[in-house]
């Protein structure tokens, strides 16, 4: 599997130039167009790989988040504020995606990228997820872009050797420092997490001394209520 995101990176990656934020948000308001759209018109299209594409395990869709750090947020407000960019089956159609957005470090303000499997909201109250915890990485400036694709082509790649367990991933832009996790569903499952402490640190050769910190999503909700909405590791 990597060996087929190498090659295809290299014919598909393309420039970053000024336009790619327009494009992702282009992206994202033609998603929101398409939701929108009567239900009783069409049924969405499947996505389904090309002819002759590099099929995943899992499709995968992109979201899009940004606020203004330190206005409370409601759960319903921070669904509403995350947009969908898109979904994709194969190895070809990932870097269709990634090859036209925005690099995390990049990104100003207070934004996030989501990559979850199709059909699990980067929400700590999807069913997928609300059993469930992420490792937490606090980056310094600088960080975030390289160590992001590493992050989602190791997830992509089946590398975390996990099952069903990974839900997503997300890279989280701040002013002092970048974050990234990794969701998986099971927070219980220490031989799991343990798992994907480890594997995390080898695909982000990551220093010894590096803090990696586990947190439930119950304690995410937790942290978030007592605070009313204030800013925490959640991204929230």
């Amino acid at each position: 599997m990597n060996n087929k995101f190498d090659a295809l990176k290299d014919d598909d990656s393309g420039d970053h130039d000024q336009n790619e934020e327009n494009n992702t948000q282009k992206d994202g308001e033609k998603e929101k167009n398409d939701r929108e759209k009567p239900q009783s018109t069409t049924k969405r299209k499947a996505v389904v790989p090309g002819p002759a594409e590099h099929p995943l395990q899992y499709n995968y869709t992109f979201w899009y988040s940004r606020r203004t750090p330190g206005r409370p947020t409601s759960s319903q407000s921070y669904e509403q504020n995350i947009k969908q960019i898109g979904t994709f089956a194969s190895v070809e159609q990932f870097w269709r995606f990634y090859s036209h957005m925005v690099r995390p470090g990049d990104l100003t303000g207070h934004s996030d990228f989501h990559l979850f499997k199709e059909g699990i909201k980067p929400m700590w109250e999807d069913d997928a997820n609300k059993n469930g915890g992420k490792w937490i990485i606090r980056l310094r400036k600088g960080l975030a872009s390289r160590c992001w694709e590493n992050l989602i082509l190791a997830m992509l790649g089946e590398q975390f050797m996990v099952g069903e367990e990974i839900c997503g991933a997300v890279v989280s832009v701040r002013f002092q420092e970048d974050i990234i996790s990794i969701w998986n569903k099971t927070a219980s499952d220490q031989a799991t997490t343990a798992r994907i402490r480890d594997t995390l640190r080898r695909v982000l050769n990551l220093p010894p001394n590096t803090i990696m910190e586990y947190k439930t999503h119950t304690d995410s909700i937790k942290a978030w209520e007592e605070f009313h909405g204030l800013v925490n590791s959640s991204g929230r």
